[in-house]
């Protein structure tokens, strides 16, 4: 509204304009345009940054040095783009050689070390100590994958974090690294054992496989012979089968332990159709069962999952026995047991076991523990659990940590690459089966592999489950793929690592074990959810394994279209025919008309001679029903123009009558 001097409320005043702070740049060739600076707040600047992606380091890197960069136009450019070849993943060939390259290295990967200190050694210089000694650690790390090409884990780089490492490997006489069952190696840390004998060789390691449940028999004693033959002190455990049988010893003192579930009775059924082959095998253990129990190198022994009580014994057995100080003679020790390992690896769901109610929180999400805790399991007997860190390692890509759970999952951005390496591994027989939906893959005529893509698995799911982008509706393959991924880190879809091969077994000529036949085990009927279970036997029908039985045509050297060795073996015989291809056949097979395909009913040579000509079909009719030639009624279509000849014959007669009257 304005005022009696025809101003505006407010017109006083200052006006601001948004592109007061614009600035005008003229380019190389004259062009003039119009920038406007970036202002951040201060705390951002403060911001740690540890990673960065390719371009963002190229512009910062560019913006520090001062440098222009000017955008060319160019019409020549061509974009090749394949659906079948993830960019996310590596080849065949690019995996093998990366993993000589990590076997040749390995001695390398280290962790931080503590600097020496005394009575003497202040806080501060303590501290000081500490931060170069992370500092330098962080260079020889940065150096070795600047140098030798080589992708590392995201490690931790917290100097915190570290501390309470340190503190926990000091305070333990026994340091227990908690590995995950399906992949022992990538959360296995050799310079940890290393530096646990460096700060007292009287300190013992263990290397305790939480989630062997997950493992088949068969898996677990090739394990065995590898953890053997590496001299690695190791023994199997599960976390969640020692809940459950808490659980049961609960329900058995209330008196409802009696009653049985339906999943119990589906579970039993279904493992009833398919060890039906292997009664043998079992009696046979089972007569060396008293045998094995006595032995502490048998079979069993090797491959026994242990139980609450057993691991408790473990653990007093193994620790070394360390003669207390000499004001404290008379006095029972206490044993401290050290717990470390990579985030969600169970080592608080292992406590949470021994102890047998939760004192220790349990969280999918990797780092839930922040500190470390003590806790007493029995007078004589101390717990102290670490918080979660990665440690250094090599790895072929990201998402292999993503799959792993190292990485957490609901901060993930790329999701093709892990759900790449979930549709290779597993089964497409199997995951059909598990969700209940149907797979469409691109044929081998279009260049499909036998292998279902990424794509094609999160579009097949996300259409099952209904879920959709806004706006177009198209199947939401990153909300699909955060679902299917958390199964696969959970256990409802299983894989397995097998053991390698060391290269001296290889030049003496065995072979390395193929990933699908270590698994084959795990994709039968038991393996599915209860619901899934359930409809499978009441329709009384057997899971399929494609690819990996004899039937399906699977071989050890199945190459893809690139003539490398695929990294899971499948087989791509039982893939269905696509559209053009069964166009084809049905336009060459298909009946003509009533009578039938007459290409294939009558082919070239039945109705023409050598030399090209016609065949007298009225004297081969004649000579088949046995009478004479002329009585065989004429078949050719000079039977039909016979009329049209004696019109014509009678036109000619008439015009040539009517000619000669008139010349006379």
């Amino acid at each position: 509204m304005n005022d009696r001097f025809g101003k505006g409320k407010g017109a006083d005043r200052k006006k601001v304009s948004y592109n007061a702070a614009a600035v005008r740049r003229t380019g190389p060739s004259g062009e003039v345009y119009i920038t406007n600076p970036s202002e951040e707040a201060s705390w951002v600047k403060m911001r740690s940054i540890t990673e960065q992606g390719a371009l963002d380091e190229f512009l910062s890197t560019a913006e520090l040095a001062g440098t222009d960069f000017t955008a060319e136009k160019l019409n020549n450019v061509k974009i090749i783009h394949t659906d079948q070849k993830n960019p996310y993943l590596l080849s065949a060939a690019d995996e093998r050689a990366a993993v000589k390259k990590h076997q040749r290295n390995r001695g390398r990967l280290t962790v931080p070390r503590r600097p020496q200190w005394d009575q003497s050694t202040t806080p501060q210089q303590l501290d000081r100590m500490e931060r170069e000694s992370l500092l330098e650690w962080r260079r020889g790390l940065a150096e070795l994958q600047e140098h030798q090409d080589l992708l590392m884990t995201p490690f931790e780089r917290n100097l915190e974090v570290w501390r309470q490492l340190w503190r926990v490997i000091e305070r333990s006489d026994l340091v227990v690294q908690i590995v995950d069952a399906r992949n022992p190696l990538l959360f296995r840390s050799e310079d940890l054992e290393k530096y646990v004998k460096e700060v007292d060789p009287r300190k013992q390691n263990l290397l305790l496989i939480n989630k062997a449940d997950m493992m088949t028999e068969r898996q677990r004693e090739a394990w065995a012979d590898y953890f053997e033959e590496q001299g690695i002190n190791y023994k199997f455990f599960s976390a969640a089968m020692a809940k459950e049988s808490l659980e049961a010893m609960d329900l058995a003192k209330k008196g409802i332990g009696e009653d049985v579930s339906e999943e119990d009775e589906l579970a039993d059924n279904a493992k009833r159709l398919n060890i039906e082959g292997e009664e043998e095998d079992s009696s046979e253990e089972e007569s060396e069962t008293d045998e094995g129990a006595l032995l502490p190198n048998s079979k069993r022994s090797r491959t026994q999952i242990l139980t609450i009580d057993e691991l408790e014994e473990l653990f007093l057995a193994a620790a070394p026995h360390i003669q207390p100080k000499e004001g404290d003679q008379g006095k029972s020790r206490t044993i401290t047991i050290g717990l470390v390992g990579y985030p969600n690896v169970g080592k608080s769901s292992t406590i949470n076991a021994l102890l047998g109610a939760k004192k220790v929180s349990v969280s999918a999400t990797p780092g839930k523990t922040k500190h470390f805790q003590t806790l007493y399991l029995s007078p004589n007997l101390l717990l102290c659990d670490c918080p979660g860190l990665v440690f250094p390692n090599f790895a072929t890509t990201k998402a292999e940590l993503v799959i792993n759970g190292v990485l957490p999952i609901d901060q993930l951005r790329e999701f093709l690459g892990p759900a790449g390496i979930v549709a290779q591994r597993i089964p497409k027989p199997f995951l059909e089966a598990v969700y209940g939906l149907k797979i469409n893959m691109r044929p081998l005529e279009e260049g499909g592999t036998g292998i279902p893509t990424a794509s094609e698995v999160l579009r097949a799911y996300a259409r099952a489950r209904g879920f959709a982008t806004t706006g177009l509706g198209q199947p939401d393959e990153s909300r699909a793929a955060r679902y299917i991924l958390k199964d696969y880190v959970s256990g409802k879809l299983l894989f397995c690592h097998p053991p390698p091969t060391s290269e001296s077994a290889i030049e003496a000529g065995k072979h390395p074990i193929d990933p699908a036949e270590f698994n084959r085990e795990l994709y039968d009927i038991s393996h599915l959810p209860p619901k899934r279970r359930e409809a499978f036997l009441s329709q009384g029908t057997v899971l399929p394994l494609s690819g990996l039985d004899e039937s399906s045509g699977h071989h050890d050297n199945d190459a893809d279209i690139n003539g490398e060795i695929l990294p899971i073996s499948s087989s791509a015989v039982s893939h269905p025919q696509g559209a053009r291809a069964r166009n084809l056949d049905n336009g060459f097979f298909s009946a003509v008309g009533s009578g039938g395909a007459e290409h294939v009913k009558m082919p070239f040579s039945y109705q023409y001679t050598e030399q090209g000509a016609l065949q007298n079909q009225r004297m081969m009719a004649a000579l088949a029903n046995g009478i004479g030639d002329s009585e065989v009624q004429r078949v050719g279509k000079k039977h039909f123009k016979g009329g049209k000849r004696k019109a014509i014959e009678q036109r000619k007669k008439l015009r040539a009558k009517g000619g000669e009257e008139d010349s006379y």
